[in-house]
């Protein structure tokens, strides 16, 4: 027996108490705004990007800076302790995320974007464990439930009063936060490590993909063939086609039943997600929004793949910005590529293939890795968050 188990069987066998949060909290609005006036003390903002993308915030955060009035900084101040949600979202699963304060912040207020929740009875496991358990499908079910809108959804300050938690005893709260925290731990140690090799991969791309003048340097157009893909309708695809079709992003659009271009090819996406880079293992079909390009014989389709994706910023700064992104036929002819010897080639693409697979492989590699750890993180989340409700009744 866990020793969550027998804190479970010591102190609640018969159930745990489900409270709202509107009964242990003080659930605060009406935040500052991401102006500076000139009539208002300079001050530092907690806003909706930070609690989205961090599951704790401490004063090492690179906070915006704006300025308030006397009485908001008063009144919106962030104090260790503090859960902070993001209320509302253009997309409907995706409201309600939380970052705990782990210090009091001074000279820092939050904004209007985001809610607080301040416990009526401090106690900083709580508040971890309430943290948690907004992630948690029980949590986000209610969520769900009371969200409303049509392009932005939320949900409204009494609707977040009634959402209900369960509230095990302090000591169980704290051995489930424990336990969660190493596996966020974790993750987060592989996601820094992964951000250390793509900068490593980034790097060594450039330096192997950088020549000098003993390299002929030759326009795209001279040394591939540039095609346009055809365009196919929505209704035409489906989600078990036999190949992929790629239209404006990376991203298939659905599968369809024939190819237009073989495996062993490389794709510039010239709409939306335009100056985007892609590489097919496969046959595929291109949409009318793809350029693919049908390399010479001294020329590797992925080794221009990989000089492509070394020359994207100059690629995007190409891009003409509209209402939908595009990139002209001509800037992509005119772009110069490398020919360095096959030979060379073939031993450049294999180094970045490895790095490549490490740092972007969600089959193999630190990207399995974490993904493998965060689908343990959520299946031992659920079992941890889920509790028989107390019949206080019997």
């Amino acid at each position: 027996m866990s020793k969550l188990d027998k804190l479970i069987e010591e102190l609640c066998p018969d159930g745990v108490e489900y409270k709202s949060i509107k009964e242990i909290a003080v659930v605060s609005g009406a935040g500052v705004d991401k102006k500076i006036n000139a009539n208002e003390q300079p001050i530092k903002l907690l806003n909706y990007m930070d609690v989205y993308r961090n599951n704790y915030i401490d004063g090492s955060l690179d906070f915006m800076e704006v300025t308030a009035s006397e009485n908001k900084i008063s009144q919106c101040n962030v104090l260790k302790g503090d859960v902070f949600i993001t209320p509302s979202s253009e997309v409907l699963n995706d409201i309600g995320n939380a970052a705990v304060i782990t210090e009091d912040l001074e000279n820092v207020v939050y904004s209007y974007h985001i809610m607080r929740i301040r416990l009526k009875e401090y106690n900083f496991i709580t508040s971890k464990y309430i943290g948690y358990i907004f992630e948690s499908n029980y949590v986000q079910t209610q969520i769900n439930r009371h969200a409303e809108g049509i392009t932005r959804y939320g949900l409204t300050k009494t609707k977040w009063e009634s959402i209900t938690i369960p509230l095990p005893p302090l000591p169980i709260q704290e051995e489930i936060v424990h336990i969660l925290d190493n596996f966020t731990e974790l993750t987060a140690e592989l996601t820094a490590e992964l951000t250390a090799r793509k900068k490593q991969y980034e790097f060594y791309r450039d330096e192997l993909l950088t020549f000098g003048d003993e390299v002929k340097l030759i326009e795209l157009k001279e040394c591939a063939n540039i095609s346009r893909g055809v365009r196919v309708v929505r209704s035409q695809l489906n989600d078990t086609g036999l190949f992929p079709v790629y239209q404006n992003s990376l991203t298939p659009l659905g599968y369809y039943s024939k190819s237009n271009f073989d495996a062993d090819t490389t794709f510039l996406i010239s709409a939306g997600a335009a100056g985007e880079i892609g590489y097919s293992y496969g046959n595929f079909w291109a949409a009318d929004d793809c350029f693919c390009f049908g390399c010479h014989d001294y020329l590797l389709s992925r080794f221009l793949y990989y000089v492509l994706l070394n020359k994207q910023y100059y690629i995007r700064s190409r891009v003409r910005k509209a209402s939908i992104p595009r990139l002209s036929r001509s800037v992509v002819e005119k772009i110069q590529i490398p020919i360095p010897p096959l030979a060379e080639q073939e031993r450049i693409v294999s180094i970045l293939d490895k790095f490549d697979a490490l740092v972007n492989d969600i089959s193999i590699g630190l990207p399995a890795e974490i993904e493998a750890r965060q689908k343990q993180y959520e299946y031992y989340r659920e079992k941890l968050l889920s509790f028989k409700e107390l019949d206080e009744g019997a």
